[in-house]
């Protein structure tokens, strides 16, 4: 039966490994509220979607969908090749969110890139208790982003700067990702053939390479 001391060391524990993801999703949350509301969306549309979707890269694509033409179908495949990734975290925590009760149905809603980088390196003490941990983890990951998304949105509409373009952040961060797995990697071989793909499909595509579909518009 856990208590709450055994919450307060797991929250304690947990703390610590959050803080630099603390501030990169305060700062990519507040880009996205602002792009959000630059785009004409009030508020209350990037704190439900952090909340409700937390898919970072996919919440900020949603919004083109959001202005765009009713796709469902090509909305639905976006988002498959944008997280299709999550398929292979969810595989490889399997065996490390067993067990977890009731809890491991949050876990799972908020396996981000950042809580399974955390929860599956983590050297939790061996005196906390591990669900407690990864479910801190990702509850804190997932109120910075929150947290973030709700400043940019409620106040956006106070900047007087030009917004255009802030939606790159979401590429820096990506290229700053891969950036550091190719110092910690040293054979790169994966990232040499990821990069050699990505350029393959985007000139075979012609820019559509997340999804090869002829796009209507473009023909109009």
């Amino acid at each position: 039966m856990f208590t709450d001391e055994t919450m307060k060391k797991a929250f304690k524990a947990a703390f610590p490994y959050t803080i630099p993801i603390f501030a990169g999703f305060l700062f990519l949350g507040i880009a996205y509220g602002i792009y959000m509301n630059a785009s004409g969306f009030p508020a209350v549309y990037p704190i439900l979607m952090s909340l409700l979707i937390f898919a970072g890269s996919m919440e900020f694509v949603a919004v083109n969908l959001l202005l765009g033409a009713f796709d469902p179908l090509g909305a639905f495949l976006l988002t498959l090749m944008v997280n299709a990734r999550h398929l292979f975290y969810g595989i490889s925590m399997l065996d490390k969110y067993k067990n977890m009760g009731r809890k491991r149905w949050y876990l799972m809603f908020g396996l981000c890139d950042e809580s399974f980088s955390i929860n599956c390196t983590a050297d939790v003490p061996p005196d906390v208790d591990r669900g407690w941990f990864y479910f801190f983890v990702t509850l804190l990951n997932h109120s910075y982003w929150v947290c973030g998304a709700a400043l940019g949105g409620l106040f956006g509409s106070l900047l007087s700067f030009d917004t255009k373009g802030i939606e790159f952040v979401m590429t820096a961060l990506l290229v700053v990702i891969f950036l550091e797995q190719w110092m910690k990697e040293r054979d790169h071989r994966s990232a040499l053939l990821g990069l050699g793909l990505s350029l393959l499909c985007l000139v075979f595509f012609r820019g559509n390479f997340i999804i090869p579909l002829t796009r209507r518009e473009s023909n109009l």
